[in-house]
C-alpha cells in the first residue's frame, strides 16, 4: 500500500516503530499536492517550508520518547477560519487576504502539541457561509471523485483534501453541516461534536451558538483519535464544556447488540435521491443484521429547521463580522473620503456577494420592528426543534438520516438558485440548532459514481453511541478511493514511486 494511502492511525503507528519518519510523510503528503492540486484546489496556503521544519523537530521529540501518542508526525489540514500563528488565515476572504495571526486556536494548538505537523489551510466557502466551496475568494474547490461537482462546504477544502490524498486528515468547522455534507459529497468520514466540546477560541467566527470544530478523516478510527485529540475544557472560550471524560477511542467496537436505532420518517420525503434513500435503508439493514433495532418514527418540526436556522445564523454572523471594517486589520479600500465611507467602501470591496446576503439578511431581522417576528420567533422554534430531538432520545440511541438530499451537485448549478442552496442543508442544520453531535460517513455511490454518505446523529455528550454504531458499519465494507487518486497511484507504481 502507498505511504500516502494509510489512515492517520495507521502512518502514526508506522512513524513510532520508525518505519518511516515524519519527513518522509511531510514530502509524501506534499508530492501528493504536487501531483494532484492544480485540479482539485484544495488549498489557500500551503507552508511546504515551515512543514519540513516542524517534522524534523517532532522526529527528534519522537526519538527521544517525548512524543508517544498516535498522531505525532502525521500531516494535517487545516480549514482556513482557524488561525494559526503567522500563517495566513484568510477565511477565503479577499477582507483577511493579508491576516496573518499573533495567537493560534486551541483546537491546533493541541494537534500541535500532539506532534501534529500543519501542511496549510484549506480553502472554504468565504467565511464558512455557503454549501459547495465556491464563494471563496480565491476560487473554487473541486470534487476529486469527479472534478466537474461540487466536494460540498463549507469545508470543501479539508474534505477534498483527505479524499484527494493530500493530507493524512483535516480539521474542519461545522456551523450547519459543513463538516458532515462536504464528508458525504467527498466520500471522506466527517464528525461534528457536541457543541462545547472543541474550544472554539482561535475559531473565526460565523455563528457563535451554531460553530463547532470537528474532524475529517478516512475512518471512524481518526476521527475517534482526532476527536480525543482536540477536545478539551478551555477558560478561554466561555461556551467550552468541562466533561468527565475525553475518552473516545473505547467506543471502537463493533457491538451494536440491542442499540436502538431511530429512522425519522420525515428525512425521507419529497426531494430526498431514491438512490441515496435506498443506500441509507440498506446500510441500516446492515446494522439490523448485527443486532441494532432499527425502527421509523416522526421527528417533526423538519420544515422549521431551515428558516430557523438561517434566520439565527445570519443574525449572528452580521453581529460577528461587524469586527472587520478596514481599520485594525484585514482589507482597507485605497480610495475613500471619510471614516463613513471608508468603512462602506471596505466591507462592499472586501465582502463577496454570499457573505453580503447574509450581513444584510442578519441585520434586518435583527432591526427594530422585525426582532421580534423573525429572530425571538426563530430561538422559540430552536427550542422546539430539541425538545423534539429529546422526546426521540428518549426512545432511541441514535438516530440515522442522510447527510444531503442529493449526492454533490455540479459547478455553478447551486449559487444560481441560493434558497435550493439553502434547502439542501435541510437534514444537518437541526443538529447545530440541538447542539447534538453527528457523524457522516460514506455508505456507497450512485449511479454517477459520487459518495453518498449516512448521517448518524447522537443525543448531547453520546459521541460514543454515534462512534460504535458508524464503526460497526464501517466494517462491513472498504473505503473507496476517487478515481483522480487512483490514477496518481498507477501512475506513481509505474515510475517506481514509493
Amino acid at each position: 500500500m502507498d505511504m500516502i494511502s494509510l489512515t492517520a492511525v495507521e502512518l502514526g503507528k508506522k512513524i513510532q516503530a520508525k518505519e518511516i519518519s515524519a519527513r518522509e510523510a511531510a514530502e509524501a503528503a506534499f508530492a501528493q499536492i504536487d501531483r494532484v492540486e492544480a485540479d482539485v484546489h484544495s488549498y489557500v496556503t500551503i507552508d511546504r517550508e515551515g512543514a519540513i521544519k516542524r517534522a524534523d523537530e517532532v522526529q527528534k521529540l519522537i526519538d527521544k520518547g517525548v512524543l508517544t501518542g498516535p498522531l505525532a508526525g502525521v500531516p494535517v489540514a487545516i480549514k482556513d477560519n482557524m488561525c494559526t500563528k503567522d500563517m495566513l488565515t484568510t477565511c477565503s476572504s479577499r477582507i483577511l487576504g493579508d491576516f496573518k495571526p499573533t495567537f493560534t486556536a486551541e483546537a491546533v494548538q493541541n494537534l500541535e502539541k500532539a506532534g501534529a505537523v500543519i501542511l496549510g489551510k484549506t480553502n472554504m466557502d468565504e467565511f464558512a457561509m455557503g454549501s459547495t466551496t465556491e464563494t471563496s475568494y480565491y476560487g473554487e474547490t473541486k470534487n476529486p471523485w469527479n472534478l466537474k461537482h461540487v466536494p460540498g462546504g463549507s469545508s470543501g477544502g479539508s474534505c477534498a483534501a483527505v479524499a484527494a490524498e493530500e493530507c493524512f486528515y483535516a480539521l474542519g468547522s461545522d456551523t450547519g453541516g459543513s463538516i458532515r455534507q462536504p464528508s458525504a459529497f467527498c466520500g471522506v468520514t466527517g464528525m461534528k461534536p457536541t457543541y462545547g466540546t472543541v474550544s472554539r477560541y482561535g475559531l473565526i467566527a460565523y455563528g457563535s451558538s451554531l460553530d463547532q470544530i470537528g474532524p475529517i478523516a478516512r475512518d471512524v478510527t481518526d476521527c475517534a483519535v482526532i476527536l480525543e485529540t482536540i477536545a478539551s475544557h478551555d477558560k478561554k472560550d466561555s461556551t467550552s464544556i468541562a466533561r468527565e471524560t475525553y475518552d473516545f477511542t473505547s467506543a471502537l467496537t463493533e457491538d451494536v447488540k440491542g442499540m436502538k436505532i431511530g429512522i425519522p420518517r420525515d428525512y425521507f420525503g419529497e426531494g430526498l435521491d431514491s438512490e441515496v434513500r435506498d443506500a441509507i435503508y440498506a446500510a441500516a439493514k446492515v446494522l439490523e443484521a448485527k443486532g441494532a433495532i432499527v425502527e421509523e418514527f416522526d421527528l417533526s418540526l423538519v420544515q422549521y429547521a431551515i428558516p430557523a436556522y438561517y434566520v439565527i445564523a445570519s443574525a449572528e454572523a452580521s453581529s460577528n463580522l461587524s469586527r472587520f471594517d478596514g481599520v485594525k486589520y484585514g482589507y482597507r479600500t485605497e480610495e475613500y473620503e471619510g471614516l463613513h465611507n471608508m468603512y462602506k467602501k471596505s466591507r462592499s470591496e472586501g465582502f463577496g456577494e454570499e457573505v453580503k446576503r447574509r450581513i444584510m439578511l442578519g441585520s434586518f431581522v435583527l432591526s427594530s420592528g422585525y426582532y421580534d417576528a423573525y429572530y425571538l420567533k426563530a430561538l422559540r422554534t430552536k427550542a422546539l426543534i430539541k425538545q423534539a430531538f429529546d422526546k426521540a432520545f428518549a426512545e432511541y440511541d441514535v438516530i440515522l438520516a442522510p447527510a444531503s438530499p442529493t449526492t454533490a451537485p455540479e459547478l455553478g448549478k447551486s449559487l444560481s438558485d441560493p434558497l435550493k442552496m439553502y434547502l439542501g442543508d435541510i437534514y444537518t442544520v437541526s443538529v447545530n440548532l440541538a447542539g447534538l453531535p453527528g457523524i457522516s460517513i460514506p455508505v456507497g455511490t450512485d449511479s454517477k459514481g459520487l459518495p453518498i454518505g449516512m448521517q448518524i446523529i447522537g443525543d448531547c455528550f453520546a459521541e460514543k453511541k454515534i462512534i460504535r454504531a458508524a464503526y460497526s458499519f464501517e466494517k462491513s465494507r472498504t473505503y473507496e478511493r476517487p478515481g483522480l487518486v487512483k490514477a496518481c497511484s498507477e501512475d506513481r507504481q509505474q515510475k517506481g514511486d514509493r
